[in-house]
């Protein structure tokens, strides 16, 4: 006879998301938010451009502007931080916020180094344009993978497309020149998404450039080029001898970002 404490019990008559509905709802996430440096947070609200780097290519070559101010972050509430360093480093999961001057014009560099989940995109996109921060142009970069992209990549060449807004389509010298643009039918989401949206809701310059492949010397370099050429003078003083040397040493440290959830 078969012991009824021991027998393996018969399988739920529920789905997952319906024994879901006997739980209490999650509490409500709370919101995320700026922190600045100095009360005078207006004098970084309008930027004559606003770059948000978002790839491990644009985290590492930005990383390196000497000339460059912290002033702020973006706090997260999710997102702990434990583990991160009281200097800025790309092992950190923070998004700070820097800003520099070039030619008498503001600019504020906005480095993500944690993932964003869909859910959070949107509010965080709102934090960041049209709201606290309104800039005359916003240049977002990030990377795309191969699942997105409709065509062929290859894992030994570089590559970098555009998409734009529509008021930065009808400008007379678009932000950025020395790439193509998306091919139809290729898909761009989360927060990358998110922030073009923005652009286009409040009629603000906006250019989302993604980069191929993900991580590699060469599409920093390539990264690196497309800035220099067309958006800061200021990155020709960074050395790619540096730049490689870091990859190689981070791309070793387990605890480095191209190892985490935000690239997986």
């Amino acid at each position: 006879m078969e012991d009824i404490l021991t027998e393996i019990p018969p399988p739920s008559r529920f789905f997952l998301e319906d024994l879901n509905n006997f739980c209490p709802p999650s509490p409500p996430l709370p919101s995320p938010f700026l922190l600045f440096s100095t009360p005078k947070r207006e004098k970084y609200s309008r930027p004559s451009l606003l770059i948000i780097a978002m790839s491990s290519p644009s985290l590492q070559v930005f990383h390196h502007v000497s000339s460059k101010t912290l002033v702020g972050t973006l706090i997260l509430p999710e997102i702990p931080f434990s583990g991160n360093s009281v200097e800025p480093s790309l092992k950190d999961k923070s998004c700070n916020i820097y800003a520099l001057n070039e030619d008498d014009n503001l600019i504020m560099i906005v480095s993500v180094q944690y993932p964003v989940t869909a859910e959070r995109s949107h509010a965080v996109a709102k934090l960041l344009i049209g709201e606290q921060i309104i800039p005359e142009k916003v240049l977002i970069l990030d990377s795309i993978q191969s699942s997105n992209f409709r065509g062929r990549l290859s894992p030994d060449e570089a590559f970098a497309f555009k998409l734009e807004s529509s008021a930065e389509r009808k400008a007379n010298a678009p932000l950025v020149k020395c790439a193509d643009y998306l091919p139809s039918g290729s898909v761009v989401d989360g927060l990358a998404a998110a922030l073009l949206s923005r652009c286009q809701l409040n009629k603000i310059r906006g250019t989302l450039c993604v980069s191929w492949p993900e991580v590699g010397v060469s599409v920093i370099s390539l990264v690196k080029s497309l800035l220099l050429k067309d958006v800061l003078s200021c990155v020709k003083n960074i050395d790619m001898k540096k730049l490689e040397e870091e990859f190689l040493k981070l791309g070793r440290s387990k605890d480095f970002l191209l190892d985490s959830e935000l690239y997986t």
